[in-house]
Protein backbone atom coordinates (compact mmCIF):
# COMPACT_ATOMS: atom_id res chain seq x y z
CA UNK A 1 0.00 0.00 0.00
CA UNK A 2 2.82 2.40 0.85
CA UNK A 3 4.52 1.58 -2.47
CA UNK A 4 1.36 2.50 -4.37
CA UNK A 5 1.11 5.85 -2.55
CA UNK A 6 4.78 6.60 -3.20
CA UNK A 7 4.40 5.65 -6.86
CA UNK A 8 1.31 7.88 -7.19
CA UNK A 9 3.16 10.74 -5.46
CA UNK A 10 6.17 10.35 -7.77
CA UNK A 11 3.98 10.28 -10.87
CA UNK A 12 2.02 13.32 -9.70
CA UNK A 13 5.24 15.22 -8.98
CA UNK A 14 6.66 14.29 -12.38
CA UNK A 15 3.49 15.51 -14.09
CA UNK A 16 3.55 18.83 -12.22
CA UNK A 17 7.23 19.43 -13.02
CA UNK A 18 6.81 18.51 -16.69
CA UNK A 19 3.78 20.76 -17.12
CA UNK A 20 5.47 23.67 -15.36
CA UNK A 21 8.16 23.54 -18.02
CA UNK A 22 5.47 24.15 -20.67
CA UNK A 23 4.28 27.45 -19.23
CA UNK A 24 5.78 30.88 -19.62
CA UNK A 25 5.32 34.04 -17.64
CA UNK A 26 6.89 37.35 -18.56
CA UNK A 27 6.79 40.15 -16.01
CA UNK A 28 6.18 43.40 -17.88
CA UNK A 29 7.43 45.39 -14.89
CA UNK A 30 10.95 44.25 -15.84
CA UNK A 31 10.71 46.53 -18.91
CA UNK A 32 9.10 49.65 -17.41
CA UNK A 33 12.41 51.48 -16.93
CA UNK A 34 14.05 50.27 -20.14
CA UNK A 35 14.59 52.45 -23.20
CA UNK A 36 13.54 53.07 -25.83
CA UNK A 37 9.92 53.44 -24.81
CA UNK A 38 7.62 51.56 -27.16
CA UNK A 39 4.84 53.87 -28.31
CA UNK A 40 2.26 51.69 -30.08
CA UNK A 41 0.49 54.56 -31.85
CA UNK A 42 3.70 56.23 -33.06
CA UNK A 43 5.24 52.93 -34.24
CA UNK A 44 2.19 51.71 -36.16
CA UNK A 45 1.15 55.07 -37.67
CA UNK A 46 2.15 54.65 -41.30
CA UNK A 47 3.42 51.60 -43.15
CA UNK A 48 5.12 48.70 -41.36
CA UNK A 49 6.63 45.57 -42.92
CA UNK A 50 6.82 42.38 -40.86
CA UNK A 51 8.48 38.99 -41.37
CA UNK A 52 7.59 36.05 -39.14
CA UNK A 53 7.53 32.37 -38.36
CA UNK A 54 5.28 30.08 -36.33
CA UNK A 55 6.81 27.12 -34.53
CA UNK A 56 4.84 24.22 -33.09
CA UNK A 57 5.61 22.50 -29.75
CA UNK A 58 8.41 20.51 -31.42
CA UNK A 59 10.02 23.80 -32.62
CA UNK A 60 9.22 22.87 -36.24
CA UNK A 61 8.53 25.94 -38.41
CA UNK A 62 4.96 25.42 -39.64
CA UNK A 63 4.42 28.91 -41.10
CA UNK A 64 6.66 31.56 -42.64
CA UNK A 65 4.98 34.79 -43.64
CA UNK A 66 5.26 38.46 -44.54
CA UNK A 67 2.78 41.07 -43.30
CA UNK A 68 2.16 44.50 -44.76
CA UNK A 69 0.57 46.75 -42.14
CA UNK A 70 -1.09 50.07 -42.95
CA UNK A 71 -1.63 52.00 -39.71
CA UNK A 72 -3.90 55.01 -39.41
CA UNK A 73 -5.52 56.90 -36.55
CA UNK A 74 -9.26 57.50 -36.99
CA UNK A 75 -11.07 59.50 -34.29
CA UNK A 76 -8.39 58.57 -31.75
CA UNK A 77 -8.53 54.83 -32.61
CA UNK A 78 -5.44 53.13 -34.06
CA UNK A 79 -6.49 51.05 -37.09
CA UNK A 80 -4.05 48.37 -38.29
CA UNK A 81 -4.93 46.97 -41.72
CA UNK A 82 -2.83 43.79 -42.05
CA UNK A 83 -2.30 41.81 -45.28
CA UNK A 84 -0.56 38.41 -44.95
CA UNK A 85 1.48 36.54 -47.56
CA UNK A 86 2.52 32.96 -46.68
CA UNK A 87 5.74 31.35 -47.86
CA UNK A 88 5.13 28.17 -45.82
CA UNK A 89 1.73 27.13 -44.47
CA UNK A 90 -1.63 28.83 -44.67
CA UNK A 91 -3.53 31.28 -42.54
CA UNK A 92 -5.62 34.41 -42.42
CA UNK A 93 -5.09 36.66 -45.47
CA UNK A 94 -6.40 39.89 -43.95
CA UNK A 95 -7.03 41.24 -40.46
CA UNK A 96 -8.04 44.72 -39.35
CA UNK A 97 -7.31 45.65 -35.74
CA UNK A 98 -8.92 48.61 -33.99
CA UNK A 99 -7.02 49.67 -30.84
CA UNK A 100 -8.81 52.14 -28.60
CA UNK A 101 -6.71 53.95 -25.96
CA UNK A 102 -8.11 53.90 -22.42
CA UNK A 103 -7.73 56.58 -19.72
CA UNK A 104 -5.30 54.38 -17.74
CA UNK A 105 -2.87 54.08 -20.71
CA UNK A 106 -3.98 50.60 -21.76
CA UNK A 107 -5.65 49.72 -25.07
CA UNK A 108 -8.72 47.67 -25.94
CA UNK A 109 -8.38 45.95 -29.30
CA UNK A 110 -10.86 44.28 -31.61
CA UNK A 111 -10.56 42.39 -34.89
CA UNK A 112 -13.06 40.27 -36.83
CA UNK A 113 -11.42 36.94 -36.00
CA UNK A 114 -10.67 37.69 -32.33
CA UNK A 115 -12.99 36.44 -29.57
CA UNK A 116 -14.09 39.41 -27.47
CA UNK A 117 -11.74 42.23 -26.52
CA UNK A 118 -7.96 42.15 -26.58
CA UNK A 119 -6.19 44.01 -23.78
CA UNK A 120 -2.96 45.89 -24.49
CA UNK A 121 -0.70 47.10 -21.68
CA UNK A 122 2.43 49.24 -22.17
CA UNK A 123 5.54 48.49 -20.06
CA UNK A 124 8.24 50.99 -21.07
CA UNK A 125 10.18 49.32 -23.90
CA UNK A 126 7.62 46.49 -24.10
CA UNK A 127 3.94 46.14 -24.86
CA UNK A 128 1.78 43.13 -23.96
CA UNK A 129 -1.34 42.21 -25.90
CA UNK A 130 -3.55 39.34 -24.65
CA UNK A 131 -6.54 37.88 -26.44
CA UNK A 132 -8.35 34.72 -27.50
CA UNK A 133 -9.14 33.46 -30.96
CA UNK A 134 -10.44 30.37 -32.70
CA UNK A 135 -7.48 28.87 -34.57
CA UNK A 136 -7.96 26.29 -37.32
CA UNK A 137 -5.27 23.61 -37.51
CA UNK A 138 -5.51 20.65 -39.89
CA UNK A 139 -9.27 21.08 -40.30
CA UNK A 140 -10.03 21.33 -36.56
CA UNK A 141 -10.75 24.58 -34.71
CA UNK A 142 -9.35 25.30 -31.24
CA UNK A 143 -9.95 28.27 -28.96
CA UNK A 144 -6.50 29.46 -27.89
CA UNK A 145 -5.05 32.35 -25.90
CA UNK A 146 -2.36 34.64 -27.26
CA UNK A 147 0.21 36.25 -24.98
CA UNK A 148 1.75 38.74 -27.40
CA UNK A 149 4.91 40.68 -26.43
CA UNK A 150 6.32 43.57 -28.46
CA UNK A 151 9.87 44.77 -27.70
CA UNK A 152 11.21 48.05 -29.13
CA UNK A 153 14.70 47.92 -30.59
CA UNK A 154 14.55 51.58 -31.66
CA UNK A 155 11.82 53.88 -32.98
CA UNK A 156 11.87 52.12 -36.38
CA UNK A 157 12.26 48.43 -35.48
CA UNK A 158 10.63 45.99 -33.13
CA UNK A 159 10.58 42.28 -32.25
CA UNK A 160 7.38 40.45 -31.39
CA UNK A 161 7.12 37.14 -29.51
CA UNK A 162 3.74 35.52 -29.26
CA UNK A 163 2.99 32.53 -27.08
CA UNK A 164 -0.08 30.58 -28.17
CA UNK A 165 -1.57 28.74 -25.20
CA UNK A 166 -4.20 26.09 -24.63
CA UNK A 167 -5.15 25.38 -20.99
CA UNK A 168 -2.25 27.66 -19.97
CA UNK A 169 0.33 25.52 -21.80
CA UNK A 170 2.36 26.96 -24.68
CA UNK A 171 1.45 24.97 -27.82
CA UNK A 172 3.13 27.22 -30.41
CA UNK A 173 5.32 30.32 -30.62
CA UNK A 174 5.38 33.16 -33.12
CA UNK A 175 8.44 35.31 -33.80
CA UNK A 176 8.02 38.48 -35.87
CA UNK A 177 10.48 41.22 -36.84
CA UNK A 178 8.78 44.53 -37.74
CA UNK A 179 10.19 47.65 -39.37
CA UNK A 180 8.57 50.99 -40.18
CA UNK A 181 8.73 51.80 -43.87
CA UNK A 182 7.01 55.21 -43.61
CA UNK A 183 5.67 57.60 -40.99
Amino acid sequence: MLKQHLRALCLSSLLVFSLSGCTLTIDGNDYKQQAPEFNVVAFFSGDVKAWGIVQNRSAEVVQRFIVDIDGTVEDGVLVLDETFTYIVGEGVQKRVWRLTPQADGTFVGNAGDINGDALGTPYGSAFNFVYEMDLTVDGSTYTVSFDDWFFALDDQTMMNRSYIKKFGIVVAEVTIFMQKTSS
